[in-house]
């Protein structure tokens, strides 16, 4: 059920350490007005719908099935939340949750660590984020990276971020990755040419240097989640292993790790940290995932779940291309299957039963 994409090797021995263990995971929620540039994600049908999509899923995360929540999951252009895959992992497996706010508009209405970060401003205006908010945020991840490391037999560390894959692109652009036509969306066809825009705006509005710090790469194109993340990651790693749970994002955050290690001499294990997706990312043809791993030295791998035989119409919209990943869903099933050997007809089963469950609470 576990696909190694690069770094055979490397995410074999990852792969062997973890097996039988029991993670924990950590979900890092951000904002970027990035995601309400009309059409430019499909994590909710409108800009409006995208404005609550974190808090949503935050508290769908935490709470399961809710007759009355305060902020429903947001209507998708097709395909079901891709909270239903993690939520229903780690209630079945008892995996423990703990929720980093990084920096949104609105009050998370579940329990969480708010980090003092702030929403991003779209990524196009060259000023995302106070280069002294994004080092504050470093310090945090770092912080939360060595508690939270010592709390769990490992970590996988997911994201919600409207918009986050344009934000990716624009922070591996900066860092000098050729990531041009190379990052996924939850769009069916990659909308590359409308990220390029934005970020090629936003890189002639700001002054970086020919070297620029990676933290003020994330000050001038990047959002919330990225360098508390890229702490939490390096810290964790120096004991532990850790799973960065999502696609494009999270091979952006692991090129950050690598360039802030490089420019601050800080200590971390790269062999402790691998990225775990889904194969509908891993295997999008309207990008290139895999080339995007080897470019930014990332060992990657992906569950090998399918839809394809589901009696959702919603989940099957996931082999068209529609949603692909979010919420650390391809970390969550990689963990799934690592902790409790659970295979394809427990994936798809535990899945089903709670889509089923929901569509019973949403009928009127």
């Amino acid at each position: 059920m576990i696909k190694t994409y690069t770094q055979g090797r490397r995410g074999e021995d990852w792969l062997g350490r973890v097996r039988g263990l029991h993670p924990g995971l950590v979900l890092t929620l951000g904002f970027t007005e990035t995601g309400l540039v009309e059409g430019i994600s499909a994590a909710g049908a409108t800009p409006r719908d995208r404005r609550y999509t974190a808090l949503a899923d935050a508290e769908f995360m935490v709470n399961g099935l809710n007759p009355a929540p305060k902020f429903p999951l947001p209507p998708l252009q097709a395909g079901a939340s891709p909270a239903l895959i993690s939520r229903a992992v780690i209630a079945e497996q008892s995996i423990p949750l703990v929720v980093l706010n990084a920096g949104l508009p609105q009050l998370l209405t579940v329990p969480h660590i708010d980090l003092g970060g702030k929403p991003a401003q779209c990524l196009s205006t060259g000023a995302a984020l106070p280069l002294d908010v994004v080092h504050h945020l470093w310090r945090q991840g770092l912080a939360q990276g060595e508690w939270l490391g010592n709390e769990s037999d490992y970590l996988l560390l997911a994201e919600c971020v409207v918009g986050g894959t344009t934000t990716a692109l624009g922070l591996l652009t900066a860092l000098g990755v050729d990531a041009a036509a190379r990052v996924n969306s939850s769009h069916p066809t990659c909308n590359h040419s409308q990220k390029q825009a934005l970020v090629t705006q936003g890189l002639s509005r700001v002054g970086l240097s020919q070297m620029p710090h990676p933290l003020e790469v994330v000050a001038a194109v990047g959002d919330p989640m990225q360098p508390v993340v890229a702490g939490m990651a390096i810290a964790a790693s120096r004991t532990r292993p850790v799973l960065l749970a999502g696609g494009t994002q999270m091979l952006a955050v692991y090129a950050l790790m690598g360039a802030i290690a490089a420019a601050q001499g800080c200590d971390w294990n790269p062999d402790n940290v691998v990225v775990g997706t889904t194969r509908w990312v891993a295997e999008d043809a309207t990008g290139d995932t895999v080339g995007l791993a080897e470019l930014t030295g990332a060992c990657l791998m992906a569950t090998q779940l399918s839809f394809a035989e589901s009696r959702f119409e919603a989940l099957r919209a996931y082999e068209r291309g529609f949603v692909k990943e979010g919420v650390g869903a391809g970390g969550c099933a990689i963990a799934a299957s690592l902790y409790q050997n659970w295979g394809q007809p427990e994936l798809l089963g535990a899945i089903e039963a709670l889509l089923e469950q929901k569509s019973r609470l949403d009928k009127p």
